[in-house]
């Protein structure tokens, strides 16, 4: 082999090398951009403030219960930033995820920041935070319950068609799609929405500090903007969260620079690829679950 031939190889191996070191280091150089702008280091995530967003219509998701529970015993979590927008969603759900930010609450700073709607239940994860923001325009209370059943007896009745229904009691088809609650339904019935009620009226009670009378008497169903719910006692103060990190900032010692993390259902591992990969299931999935999403039992859900 001659001089020249080993000079070129020499050379080819040179580049192929070079090549793979540039490589290597612009995906140690991404590397380090992307673990930093996801607040998440190389051995698990950094002191930051975590953000939980509600919104659309509130279920009872487990992932979401467990993973904000979590919170609570996280020691990179300096504080919790509930952002709402949601009309509502069931009791159950509500309940829920209420419990989830109490048990946050017992240990750091809660703030809730409130966009457009939190209503009904999306107000009801309101209540556990130290401080709740709102906009002017914001619509929220609207503290109440209601069990609605369709009742399509008439229909039937001009179709000719009867429905038969055989029962273990007079109370085991009460409500019915095919015939109107009897006396003693209703007032079944009613009984559930106004036990319902009352632990609603229990938890504002509770998380606004205020006299439960009090509470009964806003909570006759009916939304205020955030303006009048400022002057109400609902909400403490007109704001975003710009205010909000201030307030924490001003009144909790929680340091302004801190990142701030939406918190997601799975440990930190799955919350860091989520971060550095994107989250296009999570959107393709929310998407789904929003158009095919059904309520069971009782609503606390604002109606325009």
């Amino acid at each position: 082999m001659s001089l020249e031939t080993d000079l070129l190889l020499d050379r080819r191996r040179l580049k192929r090398r070079l090549f793979l070191w540039r490589l290597l280091a612009l995906l140690a150089v991404l590397a380090v951009v992307l673990v930093g702008t996801s607040g998440f280091g190389p051995f698990g995530p950094r002191r930051h403030v975590a953000r939980l967003e509600v919104s659309g219509l509130i279920t009872e998701d487990r992932q979401q219960i467990a993973a904000v529970s979590a919170l609570a015993e996280d020691p990179s979590v300096a504080a919790l930033i509930v952002s709402v927008d949601s009309p509502g969603g069931s009791v159950a759900g509500g309940e829920g995820l209420h419990d989830a930010i109490v048990r946050v609450a017992a240990k750091k700073p809660v703030v809730t920041v409130m966009g457009g709607v939190a209503a009904s239940a999306g107000y009801m994860v309101s209540v556990p935070s130290a401080r709740i923001f709102a906009r002017n325009a914001t619509l929220t209370g609207s503290i109440g319950v209601l069990l609605e059943s369709p009742e399509i007896s008439g229909l039937l009745g001009k179709l000719g068609v009867q429905a038969q229904t055989i029962v273990s009691g007079p109370l085991k088809d009460q409500p019915s799609f095919t015939h109107p609650l009897s006396d003693q339904g209703h007032e079944v019935l009613q009984a559930l929405v106004m036990d319902f009620y009352d632990q609603f009226v229990t938890m504002v009670a509770t998380g606004r500090h205020m006299d439960p009378a009090r509470v009964r008497e806003l909570g006759d169903g009916r939304a205020y903007t955030g303006r009048q719910a400022v002057t109400l006692g609902l909400v403490d103060q007109i704001g975003d969260e710009i205010d909000a990190r201030d307030w924490l900032a001003q009144q909790k010692q929680v340091p302004k620079n801190l990142p701030v993390i939406t918190v997601r259902p799975g440990d930190w591992r799955t919350r860091a690829a989520r971060g550095l990969f994107g989250s296009l299931a999570d959107t393709i999935l929310s998407a789904t679950l929003e158009r095919g999403v059904l309520l069971d039992g009782a609503w606390s859900v604002w109606q325009p």
